[in-house]
């Protein structure tokens, strides 16, 4: 049974929110580096870009991280394009924090680098999570049982769903 937690004009407004956020809490940066997570994350990054480009003249390098969300060292982590983030400030978007896992090992791989800074970004933080980590921006937090997951669409009318 699905239960929609988000429809596609609460989704905008989330995205307006948090593109409003990161560019307040990175100010003073000229170049932010932007990361989405293969598949939704991407999307989402694309949408965030566009909207902090209507609020800020602040330089915007889009990169995406491709994981293998059930079996993640297996298959190393892939960076298109590959980029040098030494000194970078970094924004790294998922568009669900489920269990914590896909964005710890994008985490990891950013980490590798000498960056200044990352972020993180997700539409939906769902509460319960077997890894450590914390969004710095985020949509709506929803407090879930373990057994329950949340899944975003980007198709058609924007939804979130409680599944």
């Amino acid at each position: 049974m699905q239960t929609q937690i988000l429809e596609h004009r609460q989704i905008q407004q989330k995205i307006v929110r948090i593109a409003h956020e990161i560019i307040e809490d990175l100010s003073e940066i000229e170049e932010i580096h932007i990361v989405g997570i293969v598949k939704n994350g991407v999307v989402l990054a694309d949408l965030l870009v566009s909207e902090m480009q209507k609020i800020s003249d602040q330089t915007f390098i889009r990169s995406t991280i491709e994981i293998d969300k059930d079996f993640p060292l297996q298959k190393p982590v892939s960076q298109v394009p590959n980029r040098d983030f030494k000194g970078a400030s970094v924004v790294l978007i998922d568009d669900v924090i489920n269990s914590g896992k896909t964005i710890q090992y994008a985490l990891n791989h950013l980490l590798l680098q000498p960056v200044h800074q990352v972020k993180t970004v997700t539409l939906v933080d769902r509460k319960h999570r077997r890894f450590p980590i914390h969004a710095d921006f985020v949509g709506l937090q929803l407090s879930t049982t373990m057994q329950e997951r949340v899944e975003v669409s980007f198709e058609g009318a924007w939804s979130a769903y409680l599944v």
